[in-house]
């Protein structure tokens, strides 16, 4: 079952268009998902099996049509090219808050992509009634720890242990955001 596309927001920022991730993405997402670079500082290691990645975008529509989160495939502008993929996901109506996410193929970082992206999804959040946002990253990542500070989260705290990744414990940094 595929989300109603037209109930879902589609946003905009100079260079990019983002628009709710759907089957089709899986394309795109898998190579990103595959690259151990840029999944290096994910709950998980790269994984090199298409089936689970279409999986994982087939569990991230139904939570879009469940109202949990929104997934964005990120295109630049110009030349419709993919980018990568950002989110807000654990959207809990009730307290007002979500974590937000993002993630984008090597040939775009340092670009200021998700920089803009994160920009508009935190507009977008505003804008529907959150009040709290929340971001981990695991510790080391100093590329998304000054992405978020950037963004004016503030480091909350650690959350040590928090994940388990290759048999190994991994200590996330906690941010959030009052907006």
């Amino acid at each position: 079952m595929s989300p109603d596309l037209s109930l879902l927001p589609i946003l905009e920022t100079q260079r990019m268009r983002l628009t709710p991730v759907a089957a089709e993405d899986t394309q795109y997402i898998f190579p990103l998902m595959a690259d151990a670079e840029v999944m290096a500082f994910w709950d998980m290691g790269e994984i090199d099996d298409p089936d689970i990645i279409a999986n994982i975008v087939a569990g991230q529509m139904d939570e879009m049509i469940e109202g949990k989160a929104v997934y964005w495939a990120m295109r630049a502008l110009s030349d419709d090219q993919f980018i990568g993929t950002c989110d807000l996901s654990e959207i809990d109506r009730r307290h007002h808050r979500a974590e937000v996410g993002f993630m984008l193929g090597r040939e775009a970082w340092g670009q200021g992509y998700a920089l803009e992206a994160m920009q508009a999804v935190l507009a977008y959040a505003a804008a529907s009634g959150l009040r709290r946002l929340l971001a981990r990253s695991h510790l080391g990542n100093r590329r998304s720890d000054a992405l978020l500070e950037r963004l004016g989260f503030v480091e909350e705290g650690m959350l040590r242990g928090h994940v388990l990744r290759d048999g190994e414990r991994r200590d996330c940094r906690l941010f959030g955001l009052l907006l």
